[in-house]
């Protein structure tokens, strides 16, 4: 059995050919890009911990200066004391300009040197600034990675600039000191093991600064899941915004194309309908179908344009789209609208089609003989609520959404949309109410 080691073709290795490939890789790690990327990492974080070290060891000396010698020394005069609280209380506002300046320089410096990026904590929930921040966690995980760059900043990058002068530093010992042959010898072999090791030593000193940078730099587990659901949040709002521009774009184009070419078709057909009124039978039968059919259509697309987006949403508000829809109700329909202010346009289309869904339930399963709508705006929510005395026994669709109730579903999931709620209250022999609670601003 030889010892040593096996190549990837499956040759065996001595022990000399392992030490030899061993130092040619550890040879080429001087000039290979990894490496000098690694140095410069290091370097680069070496000189902005010792910045950090410097400002804010400076300034906790002031501070600290600041309160022994107001403690320790008799105050001379107001204009004494103003000065020493002044400098104690801005100490914590200068504190903190350093961290978020020393923050985003860090994060400057990781991506030019290691291209790492690192995100910034949301800010999303904190109390007005000076204070909000000092109460965040994600700022005290900063103060901490600056202080850990005392080691991972300075101590790392001193030893990787070190160890790549030490044959500056061997040259220099040599040509000054004149030492004996061992020595010398000794010192050689130091600084071209220092050397070597070089490269080796940057990549593991990055590696820890980076992954220090990703712990206390940036967002936290929870924070990181809070910024995505955010962010979940505000492409869900774009969404329902997109949907409602693209209906009103479909109600417009509808609106302007097709339905005046219906309702001039029906006009002419009514027109010849009366010019041919002598004619025979079969004619006279043709053009009054094709009259008929023409008005029904027009009929059917103005329903069908007023369930995508009614107009008069656009032009009159909440209230004049559900007088409308009320009016139009083949049922009693009570209606009472409080809005002192308007709610955001995609909030307002969710709220009439809430409306208008429960009525058409209303009218096609309930039995009832009245029903009464309130709408009101309370603060930053719009309460709608929709009652019947129908029936009852109302209730939403299981998951799959069939079955019965799934209009009702419709209703939750038009609500959800917008992170509303919607409620039902339908027992068996009524009444039915629908309440529903919709954010004004979403």
């Amino acid at each position: 059995m030889v010892a040593g080691g096996v190549s990837l073709y499956g040759d065996v290795m001595t022990p000399t050919a392992v030490t030899s490939r061993r130092v040619r890789a550890a040879v080429s790690a001087l000039w290979s890009a990894a490496g000098w990327r690694a140095t410069r990492g290091a370097l680069a974080g070496c000189g902005v911990g010792l910045l950090g070290c410097v400002l804010l060891g400076g300034l906790a000396l002031i501070w600290g200066g600041a309160i022994i010698s107001l403690a320790e020394w008799p105050v001379g005069g107001w204009a004494h004391a103003v000065l020493y609280i002044a400098v104690v209380v801005a100490g914590p506002v200068m504190a903190l300009w350093l961290v978020q300046g020393l923050t985003a320089v860090q994060r400057a410096r990781l991506h030019a040197t290691l291209g790492v990026n690192i995100p910034a904590a949301s800010q999303a929930g904190r109390r007005p600034w000076p204070v909000g921040p000092w109460l965040a966690a994600s700022t005290w995980r900063q103060l901490g990675f600056h202080l850990l760059a005392v080691v991972t900043g300075v101590a790392g990058g001193g030893l990787v600039a070190a160890c790549w002068l030490a044959p500056v530093a061997a040259i220099g010992y040599l040509a000054a000191g004149h030492p004996p042959a061992p020595t010398g010898a000794a010192a050689c072999l130091a600084a071209a093991g220092l050397l070597l090791a070089a490269p080796w030593l940057a990549q593991r000193v990055t590696a820890a600064d980076e992954a220090a940078a990703r712990a206390l730099l940036g967002p936290s587990h929870r924070e990181d899941l809070a910024q995505r659901v955010e962010s979940l949040a505000r492409s869900r709002a774009d969404l329902v915004a997109a949907a409602d521009a693209e209906r009103r774009r479909i109600e417009r184009d509808l609106h302007d194309g097709a339905q005046q070419r219906l309702v001039s078709l029906a006009m002419n057909l009514g027109l010849t309908r009366e010019r041919f009124a002598t004619a025979p039978e079969p004619i006279r039968q043709a053009i009054a179908d094709a009259h008929e059919e023409a008005t029904l259509a027009l009929s059917e697309l103005r329903e069908f344009i007023r369930g995508l987006h009614p107009a008069v949403l656009n032009d009159r508000g909440l209230d004049a789209a559900l007088s409308g829809l009320v009016s139009r109700a083949p049922l009693p329909v009570g209606l009472r609208v409080d809005l002192p202010r308007p709610a955001s346009p995609s909030v307002e289309a969710v709220a009439y089609f809430i409306v208008s869904e429960a009525l058409t339930n209303v009218v096609k399963h309930a039995q009832a003989a009245r029903a009464e709508v309130r709408v009101s705006r309370h603060g930053d929510v719009l309460r709608i609520r929709i009652a019947d005395d129908g029936r009852g026994g109302a209730r939403a669709a299981s998951e799959d959404g069939g079955g019965a109730g799934s209009g009702l579903r419709g209703l939750a999931q038009r609500a959800a949309a917008v992170d509303g709620t919607l409620t039902i209250d339908s027992p068996p022999g009524g009444p039915t109410v629908i309440a529903a609670e919709l954010p004004c601003e979403s």
